[in-house]
């Protein structure tokens, strides 16, 4: 952030030239000065550069209200708070005013009367762009005065009449002047609310308890639902619908890698957790929003993945610091074990069929070995394990689990001779560390008892190969 300009007075701000633009003109020009420049307008987002960002940016060149729609976890609300870095950093506002006017344009009875009053030396104060984004998560309980306004009874105990405009406090939306209002999950917002927007949204003024108050407010209006909800069969009335210029349809990631840039991140990890383990969960995640046995109309939010990817990096670090060395956050790097510790707290977050249920962790059991299987042909194609197999074939076992060490696991891996297989295979996936030798080959074994080759028991936090 850099420091607010000086300009304290509505004088000096005529005499430096300043321009005053709408709120949509100023959005349209940054962004287009971003794209021209060849800056990342959104950045952090990942997925959409194809499909959402252009259809968002063509609704904002085009200065359009909008509404995202999408199942959950899909990043409606960070796409939107990232329209708020399109605004200039710095706008000059009337200080001390309710609604942040620009000085050159107030719009209310107390601004005007100040600015008829004090002229040049009226007082302006800058507002950075972090304050003109407000964000309102639409519950059955919001009212008309949340979002509109009412009339405050203090004022009117002061002395003031009821027809006075001085008289109203103001809501959300009125105070969003000159900025971006989000409402999250809209539909939920009850019906008369809803019809309280619509003046708001297409003729720009407010309606309070009988009296119309005509505020020219710029306001961009964006909103997130869920497209069951925004039907006329769901929870959202139609003329609503009708003053969106732009219904903009989000997804889930289309794409592996930015499944994966999404978990890394967004996934606070107190432990290490290799890229082949977040690749896993990447493709979990997606096997669980192509499953018939998950009711895909809640979705299979990026949360979960998440979560997931947090949940194994606390299992390393647990088991660092239970079983490992003094420095337990040296010696923290997630392994396949690591896995399942995330299946066991996750299944509460997927919604499953009708049909499915007892079944839960059997399916969550299964995709899981899948996704890891197809991580393990990806990345080790061409090895030849023949080596590893024909030692645990002859009475080796390699015992792993929550409670066993990257270097207790190494230390008990077969002797091969002369073979550089477990260099190779920590080679294959950039390994260096001793956990993360740990973690690759652990990914290895586990691989060659999916395709059957070798046999696997667990008994309680211990795992065997043999």
């Amino acid at each position: 952030m850099t420091e607010a300009p000086t300009i304290s007075t509505l004088g000096e701000l005529r005499a430096s030239g300043h321009e005053q633009k709408p709120l949509r003109a100023e959005l349209r020009d940054n962004l287009l000065a971003k794209l021209r420049a060849g800056e990342n307008p959104w950045p952090g987002l990942h997925g959409f550069e194809s499909s959402v960002i252009p259809q968002l940016e063509r609704a904002l060149i085009a200065g359009h209200d909008i509404v995202l729609l999408g199942e959950r976890g899909q990043g409606k609300t960070r796409l939107l708070r990232t329209i708020g870095g399109l605004l200039d950093e710095w706008t000059p506002v009337i200080a001390g005013s309710e609604l942040a006017e620009h000085p050159f344009d107030p719009i209310t009875h107390e601004s005007r009367r100040r600015a008829a009053e004090l002229g040049d030396s009226l007082p302006v104060a800058w507002r950075h762009r972090s304050e003109r984004y407000v964000e309102k998560l639409a519950t059955p309980d919001t009212s008309v005065a949340d979002l509109i306004g009412d009339v405050d009874p203090m004022k009117v105990a002061e002395g003031r009449s009821l027809g006075d405009p001085e008289t109203i406090h103001f809501g959300l939306i009125p105070r969003s002047h000159r900025g971006i209002v989000a409402i999250n999950e809209l539909p939920d917002l009850a019906e008369r609310i809803q019809v309280s927007m619509l003046n708001v949204m297409e003729e720009r003024d407010i309606q309070i308890r009988g009296y119309v108050l005509r505020l020219p407010l710029d306001v961009l209006v964006v909103a997130s639902a869920n497209p069951e909800d925004y039907t006329n069969r769901g929870r959202i009335i139609t003329p609503l619908k009708d003053r969106f210029g732009a219904e903009i349809h989000t997804h889930y990631p289309q794409r592996l890698d930015a499944e994966t840039a999404v978990i890394r991140q967004e996934a606070e990890l107190v432990a290490a957790v290799p890229d082949h383990l977040i690749e896993i969960l990447a493709r979990f995640t997606r096997a669980l929003r192509e499953s018939t046995s998950v009711d895909q109309r809640s979705g299979v939010s990026a949360r979960f993945a998440i979560a997931g990817a947090e949940t194994i990096a606390a299992s390393a670090l647990h088991r660092a610091a239970a079983h490992g060395r003094a420095d337990a956050s040296a010696d923290a790097t997630a392994r396949v074990v690591d896995l399942q510790t995330a299946v066991d707290v996750l299944g509460g977050k997927i919604e499953f069929e009708t049909g499915e249920e007892g079944r839960e962790s059997e399916v969550l059991t299964h995709l899981l070995r899948t996704a890891t299987a197809d991580t393990v042909r990806e990345h080790f194609r061409g090895i030849d394990f023949g080596p590893l197999v024909d030692a645990i074939e002859s009475g080796a076992m390699v015992v792993t689990g929550e409670a066993v060490t990257a270097r207790e696991f190494l230390a008990g891996l077969p002797r091969l001779g002369e073979s550089e297989l477990y260099d190779e295979t920590a080679a294959r996936l950039g390994a260096s560390t001793e956990g993360e030798r740990a973690a690759a080959i652990e990914l290895a074994l586990e691989g060659l008892y999916l395709a059957r080759k070798i046999g696997k028991d667990t008994d309680g936090s211990e795992t065997v190969y043999g």
